[in-house]
């Protein structure tokens, strides 16, 4: 019988940067390659965190396929940084395939296969059988896939909600095919666990337009509104109700209008005739026109900070504006928007915010997760994507449905879920991962030290400490010489920079006697040194940088 091995590279206890892992006996397939967005506490120049691929690098012959299950960053941001490393087919949807090729473009990958799927098709990936569903979320051509071991299928369930009522064949999901699937026979299924907590189904709650016709009804003056960049179900609803209202639009994004095209293109939207303003024939005296601002992630609330602040060079509010946040405010943007937000009431506009409480994004509720398990009656279930709190009540909502306790299995990123002979096996091994941090340049610290020592400056400050020593003789020439920075009062900090300086100087004399001197092994005990000291006597442990010198004479 098949070897079956499931675990996460990312998602679990965290909110975003989803990335699963199949092994069937040798053959490997990954499950969407995502970025998380850092919250303010842990930014520190940091701008996104990627998972650590190390286990697909060291394995990159067996990988045989990669699925994009979406087009959102949450499960293809990474994706460029994974096919630097590991060169193997992508599997998506036409929309997907055509956001992809914009992002690798952008990061200058040029080799790599991308292999385009229906969202209920059928075809094998390396020998094997690979079904997909079309599955409802907040952005067209999203699907969910199994693919067959002979023990059944191995189900990822993808992000979904129930929706009967959803617009247009791109956003809908075929309950049929689910269950044709579930009635093959499913031996393992994950199900995302975002909103595990929310009782009964996320639909119709997912919707604004009821909320924002009231704002087109009552609002004679321009409408600003927010959007996440990537959520397309939100965008058609305010271009439909601008429609209705007979009111033009303004793209303040270019993206946003690409995303659009992509639509055109593939028959899924089509933008009402002459209701755009190109951005070259906007001034801001139109009064009856809708201003969309979107942008990926907490930078859509920067943006609007800016336009807020006055400091935008296209848009420039006035008392008689109406700012609609159709981004709602979700955990991890709170100090951002909350500064944007302050900054619109500065400017005496009427605000409409779309609280996360108020209006959810399209993740599977209660309800929803317990239609997918009804429909898949997996023998194996395993939460996936969301806070360890929700793993656990996504477990829970499994349980209440009949699961076997011990067939509900809740792994942390690295932890694998083996199986033998068609049963779960205890592994005694996992992964030890590190989070990869992206500073905006392409540049990765898997180690995370430049994190570290980043959150080291902001909180205990930094000292340097140097000397000129001869060369030839080792001995010390010129200094010590201390600076500190962000450690102590300079008027208290004289008795404790000196004998720095003092610690310093010893080390070097020390080691130019015993005729061992070699500078890094010199600086290094310095530090350590340095560290302790100072830390005895200010309770800090600020960065420590010694620098020696060596000058010919």
């Amino acid at each position: 019988m098949d070897k079956i091995r499931f675990f996460t590279l990312g998602g679990n206890d965290e909110d975003g940067k989803n990335m699963s892992v199949l092994e069937i006996n040798q053959d490997i397939f990954v499950i969407d390659a995502g970025v998380r967005y850092p919250r303010s506490s842990e930014v520190l120049g940091v701008e996104i965190i990627i998972p650590d691929f190390t286990y697909l690098v060291e394995n990159k012959a067996r990988v045989k396929g990669i699925f994009i299950t979406h087009a959102h960053d949450d499960v293809m941001g990474a994706l460029p940084y994974l096919l630097k490393e590991v060169d193997a087919p992508v599997y998506t949807t036409p929309l997907t395939s055509l956001m992809i090729k914009d992002l690798l473009k952008k990061h200058d990958v040029k080799k790599y296969a991308i292999k385009e799927i229906k969202r209920n098709d059928n075809f094998k990936v390396a020998g094997r059988t690979v079904k997909t569903f079309g599955l409802t979320h907040s952005i067209p051509d999203a699907f969910g896939f199994g693919i067959k071991t002979d023990q059944g299928y191995i189900v990822h369930s993808s992000e979904f909600v129930i929706d009967f009522d959803a617009k247009g064949e791109s956003f809908s999901c075929d309950v049929s095919n689910l269950s044709d699937m579930g009635k093959e026979g499913v031996f393992l299924l994950t199900v995302e666990s975002i909103y595990a907590g929310k009782s009964g189904f996320t639909s119709p709650k997912h919707r604004i337009s009821d909320r924002i016709e009231r704002i087109f009804e009552d609002t004679e003056s321009r409408i600003i509104t927010s959007l996440y960049e990537q959520n397309i179900y939100r965008l058609i609803e305010v271009i439909e109700m601008a429609k209705k209202y007979k009111r033009r639009i303004l793209f303040y994004n270019e993206e946003q209008r690409k995303l659009l095209s992509y639509l055109e293109k593939l028959g899924y939207y089509k933008l009402p005739k002459d209701i755009e303003i190109s951005p070259e024939h906007f001034n801001n005296k139109m009064d009856n026109v809708v201003i969309i601002v979107a942008q990926t992630g907490p930078d859509v609330f920067n943006v609007m900070h800016r336009i807020a602040s006055g400091e935008d060079p296209v848009v420039q509010l006035t008392q008689e504006d109406t700012v609609v946040i159709a981004s709602p405010i979700v955990p991890g943007t709170e100090v951002v928007a909350g500064d944007m937000e302050n900054e619109l009431f500065k400017d005496g506009v009427r605000i409409e915010s779309m609280h996360y409480r108020e209006v959810s994004s399209m993740h599977a509720s209660q309800e929803d997760i317990k239609m997918m398990l009804s429909l898949m009656k997996p023998k194996y279930y395993v939460p996936v994507k969301g806070s360890y709190s929700n793993l656990i009540k996504n477990a829970d909502v499994g349980f209440d449905m009949g699961l076997l306790a011990k067939n509900i299995l809740v792994l942390d990123n690295g932890e694998f879920a083996e199986f033998e002979q068609g049963q779960h096996v205890e592994s005694v091994t996992s992964l030890d991962l590190e989070d990869v941090l992206i500073d905006g340049k392409d540049n990765l610290d898997t180690s995370g030290l430049v994190l570290r020592d980043r959150k080291i400056l902001a909180t205990d400050g930094a000292i340097i400490a140097g000397v000129v020593i001869n060369h030839q003789t080792k001995e010390v020439i010129g200094g010590p010489d201390v600076q500190s920075r962000g450690v102590i009062y300079l008027k208290n900090s004289d008795n404790i920079m000196n004998q720095v300086g003092v610690i310093l100087e010893a080390a070097v004399e020390k080691a130019r006697l015993a005729n061992n001197f070699e500078n890094v092994a010199v600086r290094n005990d310095v530090r350590d040194q340095i560290s302790k000291f100072v830390f005895k006597e200010t309770g800090k442990r600020p960065l420590v940088l010694p620098v020696i010198i060596e000058v010919n004479i």
